[in-house]
């Protein structure tokens, strides 16, 4: 499996394309496209799949054009569905954009397979009731979204977010893998659960 990681839109968010063989995925189109569809392009690569890890507006900018382009499916959690209702999903918040609509389909916990892969869907919410963070066993990886960043963890006074709720998600579904698991996060560098588990300060005693 390769990484190849772009901060797209706005805020910079974090967006990952990742690639098994002639295949690949993207998980968090946060804006726009043209540089993840070049390197698609160039690669000779199919899009299988458009991964949400939540309906915030800054991670699904590129949502609507990246499957426009790709006829890529879009999978979401349902339980973030009301967020693009509201500024935080559908965009004006703080003057930002609004996001172009897109068809998606519900991503539910659990076993599944992507790109011949294994992966866990984690329901981790906590930042936004659907967040979700997807776990390649096998390989090592989990892109955990706005839930968990390098020393720090993602906010939670938007809607539907909880302290607590993000906290238990955070000790229950994420610092419970093993150690050497590399997270991705929807904002910033990448670490790893044991190295979080050890020095972020949120956890800490």
């Amino acid at each position: 499996m390769d990484i190849r990681s772009y901060a797209l839109g706005p805020l910079m968010t974090n967006g990952f394309l990742v690639r098994n063989g002639p295949e690949a995925l993207f998980i968090d189109p946060g804006g726009d496209p043209a540089l993840v569809l070049e390197d698609i392009r160039k690669q000779g690569l199919s899009l299988k799949q458009i991964v949400i890890t939540h309906l915030h507006c800054d991670h699904i900018y590129g949502a609507a054009a990246m499957a426009k382009a790709t006829g890529a499916p879009v999978l979401a959690h349902p339980k973030d569905e009301f967020l693009l209702g509201t500024e935080v999903g559908g965009g004006g918040l703080m003057g930002l954009p609004l996001v172009d609509d897109f068809p998606y389909g519900p991503l539910q916990p659990g076993s599944a397979r992507f790109l011949g892969l294994e992966v866990e869907v984690l329901h981790t919410p906590g930042h936004s009731p659907g967040s979700v963070s997807l776990y390649f066993r096998e390989q090592g990886v989990v892109f955990v979204g706005d839930l968990l960043f390098k020393r720090s963890v993602g906010r939670t006074d938007f809607h539907g977010g909880s302290t607590a709720t993000l906290m238990d998600s955070v000790r229950d579904k994420i610092f419970t893998l093993p150690p050497e698991t590399v997270v991705y996060s929807g904002h910033g560098p990448e670490t790893t659960v044991g190295d979080e588990r050890l020095h972020n300060p949120f956890f800490q005693e």
